[in-house]
Formats: C-alpha cells, structure tokens, sequence
C-alpha cells in the first residue's frame, strides 16, 4: 500500500452492496461514494478553485493528455505540481490519457462515445480523421491544439503523473469502442495488462495508483480483465472501456465484475448522470467523474431536486433558454442554498444565457456542481441508515 494512503469502509447497506468509506491521501480525505468533478485543464470549466472551495469540493480529477500538451507536464512541475499550480489542495485525481486512444481514435471513425449514444443523445459524427494510433508500445497522437506529433505509453503516462504530482493516478490503458469486435477488444486488453504490469513498474511510488478493467461488452473478457487486474498490486480498482451500447448493458457489464472486488477502492471511469450514479452506487462502487454536470449547464440544462420537479421523465433539469423562465422571479431549484439560487432568479439566468454572457457559465455550473455534491451528501445519509434502495426509488420511480 502507497505511504500516506488507505481507504476504510465505515458502513456497508444492509439491503444492497452501497457503502461509505474514507479514502485518505496525502493532500486530505474523501467521504464516499463520492462524485469527482472534472477539472479538465486544471479548472472546471466557468469556476476557479476557490468556486470548489467555497462549495466543499473534497477533491477533482485532471486530464493528462491536455495538460500535457498545453501547457505541459514539466512546466506544471516546475510550478509546483497541480495542486500549487491550480491552488487546490485537496486531493487531485487524473485519468492516464488512454481515453483519449479511444475518443481521437475509434471514437471519431465510428461517431460514439464510451457506451454508444443513446436515443436522447446525439450521436457523434462519424468517419472522422484518426488522430490516434494504438500501437504495443502505447499511443501516437496527433495534438488536437497545433497538430503536432506526440507519443504516450505507461512509462510516459506514468512520468507525466508524477509530473503533474496528483495524489490518486491511473495505469496506462486502451479504451476500446462499443463498437470494436471481440477479436480486437481482447487483443487491447491483453494490451492493457501488459500496459498496467509497466504502470506498476514506472509509477511514482508516492502517487496512488488504480488498474483499470477493460474488456467492453464481453462476458468473459470482462471476468478475465478483472481477475487479472485484481492479481496485481494496485492502491484501487477502476472500470474503464466500453459499457455497451446502451444502460442495460452498462448495468449487465458491472453485474460480471463487482462480486469479484475486493476491499480496495472502486472508481467508475466517465460516469455521472444522476441514473446512472445511482446505479453504481447500488452495486458498490466509491467514487465516479463526469463532466456531465458542467457539460450540460453550459448548455442551458439546470439540476432540479425530485422535492422540486425533478424527475426520470424531465432527467431532473429545467430548460432555462425556454421562453415560460423569462419572467419567472423564483431561483432555479426552491429547495436549493447553492450562490446562484439564493441570489439569482430564473429570470436573469435565462437573460445571461440568451444573451450569451460569460457569468452565466459560472453560475449555472455553481448550481449543477452544488446540486451533485449535495446529492452525494444524502446518499452517504441513506447508506448509513440503510435506506439507500428506499433512496433510489424515490428518485428514479
């Protein structure tokens, strides 16, 4: 076990596989399950640190391939490492930059995203240009900044990490398409342990390091993955890769690897619609990042609490670009004590969004990030008083 870490789990829901625990790390502890906002480029989009400060984030996840690139892992060193870098000192996730395999590779040739594209998403467009090549030795990108040359394998991922100096990193993996066949999805994934046997080898030893299971939508490659992912000496496990073509197969896909897990934590990789969360956390899983909750107030999509309208049927938002907000004085969620709507009414939100302006971006972020911490908040409430399933019915009926 890395020095300055441990996870214990304090309670464990006597009516379904959730449970609380404390992760500690070297720059603070996180109560879970716990949603990780995304701090793509060392911020989340429209905040600042002081924004995840004052709303009592307890940690973020950053990108390795972007900052890599712009404005480069040695440059963030030379400044202190992430957490001085951003003035974040609580702990700091980052992915390993195999995402970004799959999402300039096989992500844009066949228009998907992790888990496909369901049918109220719309779908990528496809046969893009590649601009990404898998090779043994790892990964060859083409910058999507200034088309420059770069390459990444688990060496690389694992120095640029420790560059970066995040406090819980990830191996080095491939994340395959939806849409790839058996024959090359197990091809990846024997990849992908040879990738996580380097990552151990080249990690820095200071740094928490999580396996990642791959292995799509295939039964038996997912049990092979998770078992030999599960033999090596990882701080914590993490679910990568495809999970199907739509939810049921994301649920079908978690149903073949979570009765194996040990005691170790568990991270859902790309996860975070309220659904969707809830589902992961019926079945044990700690802690899950998205940038779903920014992505999508950015879009003018505002989190609205089942006390306050919010349901399966209107995916728990509000539209506030719709015309019926233009005159409406209440704030976007009554039952809501986030910045924006103790001091905002829909009104001014949705004259910030027609009008394009900038401050809107940050106060509907405030707003949708509030509402998931606040979320996470009432189910570690639940679990401990196992009511979680009474939890998710609420919601999700």
């Amino acid at each position: 076990m890395t020095k300055n870490f441990s996870f214990k789990i304090s309670h464990k829901d006597k009516n379904c596989s959730a449970r609380t625990g404390i992760l500690s790390t070297r720059n603070g502890k996180i109560e879970t399950p716990y949603f990780v906002p995304v701090s793509t480029s060392a911020v989340v989009k429209g905040l600042d640190s002081k924004d995840l400060e004052d709303l009592g984030a307890q940690c973020t996840l950053s990108n390795t391939y972007h900052l890599h690139l712009q404005p480069g892992d040695k440059l963030i060193k030379k400044q202190g490492g992430l957490h001085k870098f951003m003035n974040f000192n609580k702990p700091i996730f980052t992915d390993s930059g195999g995402f970004q395999a799959f999402s300039l590779g096989l992500g844009k040739e066949h228009g998907t995203n992790k888990i496909g594209f369901f049918p109220k998403e719309k779908p990528m467009v496809s046969g893009q240009k590649n601009l990404a090549k898998v090779t043994d030795k790892g990964v060859h990108f083409k910058s999507i900044y200034d088309g420059s040359n770069h390459f990444i394998g688990p060496k690389e991922s694992m120095k640029i990490q420790s560059n970066l100096d995040a406090d819980i990193i990830m191996a080095f993996d491939e994340c395959t398409s939806p849409f790839s066949n058996y024959e090359y999805t197990k091809k990846s994934m024997h990849r992908t342990h040879e990738w996580a046997k380097l990552s151990l080898k080249y990690r820095d030893k200071k740094q928490v390091l999580y396996g990642i299971i791959q292995g799509s939508e295939f039964e038996d490659l997912r049990r092979e993955s998770t078992q030999k992912i599960l033999s090596m000496k990882f701080d914590g496990i993490a679910i990568g890769g495809s999970l199907g073509k739509n939810k049921k197969d994301m649920l079908k896909i978690m149903g073949w690897i979570m009765p194996y897990l040990d005691n170790r934590p568990r991270h859902m990789l790309g996860i975070g619609e309220i659904e969707d969360i809830f589902e992961c956390v019926e079945r044990g899983l700690d802690t899950f990042d998205c940038v779903h909750a920014t992505r999508i107030a950015r879009r003018g999509h505002l989190f609205l609490h089942i006390k306050s309208g919010g349901n399966r049927k209107n995916n728990f938002r509000l539209r506030i670009k719709n015309a019926k907000y233009k005159a409406d004085k209440k704030p976007i969620d009554k039952n809501c004590n986030c910045p924006t709507c103790k001091n905002y009414s829909r009104a001014y939100l949705h004259h910030l969004y027609k009008a394009n302006e900038l401050t809107y971006y940050r106060l509907a972020s405030i707003h949708n990030i509030h509402f998931m911490l606040e979320l996470m908040e009432e189910i570690r409430s639940a679990i401990k008083k196992n009511e979680f399933m009474k939890m998710k019915k609420r919601w999700l009926k």
